[in-house]
């Protein structure tokens, strides 16, 4: 039977930090002196001074020892931190709000990807990575950061939904909202949002193509490349919901083809853009050999037989679709 999975947190308010920590070093400092007491009063001697002596250390150490297990309960909360604690194995609660508590000192804070982050932001820096490996054993490094991040999922090699091999990277911005989920549903949950990235940036690839080319309506992954991240946004959203992850932002930062076949999709879309282009020429170039023939015809300016006609607009036609400039040839007699 699988193990229902923590979807309600408890949000603990514990009791004030510097109150207890005055108990504690109180109970201390009371156990010391009645050490000391025991002492002095073994040494003037006198009926049941062994008793008073042997009574005296027990209470002494035994307040000792309690505060220094109750010190072991003070907790500090950082503004944009959250302590997932639990008791026993049990999920005991978590804490919010920034300040200074004093929780049962024998309840353990939760993070699984505490000590691995440590290790990886100070890898390659020498003996730093053994000192902070150390420190994510405490309760102090096991906090569970609110902050707003910045997830970079490097560039990988998809196809497109037309086969073409293209690279794409995207930025992932995120902040946990649910420390109590974050923590105790997944191993690690900033793997696990990379994992979910990379899938969602592999779905969106393969359900686009990166250009049609031929000026349509449809979504592609370089004219539509906004809709496409809100949708991934959204997709993503959906995955790591038992994360207790929002994701307030997904954008698009790389895309093109792969290197082996860049070369010749550039040359197929410069032969586009050429053919767009001739289009525009041709009819705009028609257009005004039209314009050009209804003027004279309505002027009478001159008139025209259709085999003139036919010479007017293949002349014209040459000028206005031509590359280069059209050398004229004037002609002084008739035109017949």
């Amino acid at each position: 039977m699988e193990k229902e999975k923590i979807t309600e947190e408890k949000i603990l308010k514990g009791k004030p930090g510097m109150l207890m920590l005055f108990v504690s070093l109180l109970l201390m400092i009371v156990g010391t002196l009645l050490i000391v007491v025991g002492g002095i009063r073994m040494e003037h001697g006198g009926p049941g001074a062994g008793i008073i002596l042997a009574v005296s250390l027990i209470l002494g150490i035994g307040l000792i020892c309690v505060g220094i297990v109750m010190l072991c309960g003070l907790k500090v909360i950082h503004p944009n931190e959250a302590l997932v604690l639990t008791l026993f194995g049990n999920y005991y609660g978590t804490f919010y709000e920034p300040g200074f508590y004093w929780v049962i000192p024998f309840c353990t804070a939760v993070n699984p990807t505490a000590g691995k982050q440590e290790a990886l932001q100070q890898e390659g820096k020498g003996k730093e990575v053994s000192v902070n490996i150390n420190l994510s054993s405490s309760g102090s490094s096991k906090i569970v950061s609110l902050k707003t991040m910045t997830l970079d999922n490097k560039r990988q090699k998809v196809n497109d939904e037309m086969g073409n091999p293209v690279e794409i990277g995207t930025i992932v911005i995120w902040k946990v909202k649910n420390a109590t989920k974050a923590v105790l549903n997944m191993e690690n949950y900033k793997e696990f949002l990379s994992i979910q990235c990379d899938a969602i940036t592999r779905n969106a690839a393969r359900n686009y193509p990166y250009d049609t080319g031929n000026g349509s309506d449809e979504k592609t992954l370089r004219g539509s490349s906004q809709e496409i991240a809100d949708i991934m946004q959204e997709e993503l959203q959906k995955k790591v919901l038992e994360a207790g992850i929002e994701i307030l932002d997904v954008r698009i930062t790389h895309l093109a083809y792969a290197p082996e076949i860049a070369s010749a999709m550039l040359q197929r879309q410069q032969a586009a853009a050429i053919i767009d282009a001739r289009q525009k020429i041709v009819e705009g170039a028609v257009g005004m050999v039209e314009m050009a023939l209804d003027q004279l015809s309505k002027n009478q300016i001159v008139e025209l037989d259709e085999e003139r006609k036919a010479a007017m607009v293949s002349n014209l036609l040459v000028v206005l679709c031509g590359n280069k400039d059209a050398q004229p040839i004037v002609n002084s007699g008739s035109i017949y």
